[in-house]
């Protein structure tokens, strides 16, 4: 039987599998999503970046260690740092353990959200998206 994976459909997924969830202040939070969790393995060093940098869309923002990989974490909009998340800093766990609640990464003030939000997946393309993404995992040997 296939693993089944929480996907929350009020928010926004991209390719590296970050979510992106808007906030009624104008801000977004983002965090990973379980499959891009599941790939990775349990979190074990994060870093993040302070409140007030610049991040662009498609570029790296921080980095993580987890078990299976190391990497880089690539913000999924333009924008400004508003907040980072600490209690993930100090535990990364939480970033698998909670990771559309607690473990979330950082909320940013998007400066494109309009035309960037637009390449993402969200709603009703969510649950193709994620099949496909399933399936390219476990071709890739990612997965399991």
């Amino acid at each position: 039987m296939k693993k089944q994976y929480d996907f929350r459909t009020d928010r926004f997924y991209n390719s590296n599998h970050l979510w992106i969830k808007e906030i009624d202040s104008g801000h977004v939070t983002v965090g990973m999503d379980e499959l891009g969790l599941d790939s990775l393995g349990e979190m074990a060093y994060l870093t993040l970046p302070d409140v007030g940098t610049p991040v662009e869309m498609g570029k790296a923002m921080g980095t993580m260690e987890a078990a299976k990989m190391t990497g880089e974490i690539y913000a999924p909009v333009t924008g400004f740092v508003v907040e980072k998340n600490d209690a993930v800093l100090q535990n990364p766990l939480l970033v698998n353990e909670e990771p559309y609640d607690n473990g979330w990464l950082v909320k940013i003030e998007p400066t494109n959200w309009e035309d960037e939000s637009a390449g993402m997946v969200t709603g009703n393309y969510l649950s193709a998206w994620i099949d496909a993404e399933i399936e390219r995992f476990e071709t890739q040997g990612i997965l399991g």
